[in-house]
């Protein structure tokens, strides 16, 4: 903890350097608060300047890395993880991480020192990060786009998708904090709904329900629950008209059964929590354009990415939380 608490300070005065106006608000800059996401967004920036690499993309591959990963180290507030056998090469690994660049490099380790005082630490976010941005920096020579860069280093193609899109939304929003929530219905409207995950379904064969459906009338408003870039828009033969939102979480929000779409929402399109992005209805199971084969509602479905496969998970604890909320 020790470590943790210095680097917090470290990492206060970086933030202070890089996001610091003018001298008149500095004195209250000073004093405000710095949160984790401030913390890691300063150190994207400051790897940024050493390395050229966009900050906003080391902070969509550090938090993709985050998201696949059950756990992470307490003592660090990045994600980014490189092997001892990458960082160190043929050298073994000593209890405390204290080799030099130089002998790291002698072995063959691709451990570089990020922070100045000539130790390739694995256990250090600055060294991780530096280490990893030059590693990204390399790829981007050799595959000649940072898309390219990113599945040859991550070896998947979804990954490259969720990364970049996830980096968009950093890059607009100039933010790495984009955790706000919303329910999916605009409060002032009519609508119910259960807890129905898992629930059967015979259409299209046995299968059982992935989300929950939220009953409301024809044209009420579907909005975001979240940050996100629409991923897939267009008719599905079980949902109709639908939309799918990729978030920085890399969660998959799912709405389908819709009557409409909202005008300027498109693939690629980035949507915030509240933004309108469709309306409800009853379309779906059957040929595009099929509709009222069941009484008009939302289906909301969650899916996560964990680095491998996507699976679903149920909505409805967290429908009820952005409920409460709003």
């Amino acid at each position: 903890m020790i470590r943790l608490h210095r680097r917090i300070i470290f990492f206060s005065l970086v933030f202070m350097f890089f996001m610091t106006s003018p001298l008149v608000t500095q004195a209250k800059e000073e004093t405000k608060e710095i949160n984790e996401a401030d913390l890691r967004q300063a150190l994207y920036q400051k790897t940024e300047a050493l390395t050229q690499v966009p900050w906003y993309y080391l902070a969509a591959m550090d938090q993709y890395e985050r998201n696949i990963r059950k756990t992470n180290d307490d003592d660090r507030i990045t994600g980014i993880q490189i092997s001892f056998e990458k960082w160190y090469g043929v050298l073994p690994p000593g209890p405390s991480h204290n080799e030099r660049e130089e002998l790291v490099t002698l072995f063959g380790g691709i451990g570089k020192d990020g922070n100045g005082d000539g130790i390739a630490d694995p256990t250090d976010d600055e060294d991780v990060l530096y280490t990893f941005a030059m590693e990204i920096q390399q790829k981007i020579a050799e595959n000649n786009s940072m898309e390219s860069a990113i599945t040859a280093y991550y070896e998947r193609e979804k990954a490259t998708t969720i990364i970049t899109q996830i980096a968009k939304l950093f890059s607009h929003y100039q933010t790495v904090d984009l955790s706000e929530r919303a329910f999916p219905i605009p409060k002032w409207n009519n609508y119910s709904y259960r807890s129905t995950w898992g629930d059967t379904r015979g259409y299209g064969g046995r299968r059982i329900h992935e989300g929950t459906d939220i009953f409301a009338g024809y044209g009420t408003p579907v909005r975001s629950t979240s940050y996100g870039v629409v991923e897939i828009k267009g008719w599905n033969r079980f949902g109709g008209w639908r939309i799918g939102i990729r978030d920085m979480y890399s969660i998959y929000h799912y709405y389908a059964h819709l009557n409409s779409f909202a005008d300027g929402i498109e693939e690629g399109s980035i949507v915030e929590p509240g933004d309108v992005i469709g309306s409800v209805g009853a379309s779906g199971y059957g040929p595009e354009g099929t509709s009222g084969k069941f009484p008009p509602h939302l289906h909301y479905g969650m899916y996560k990415d964990n680095g491998k496969n996507e699976w679903a998970y149920d909505p409805y604890p967290y429908l009820k939380r952005w409920e409460r909320q709003r």
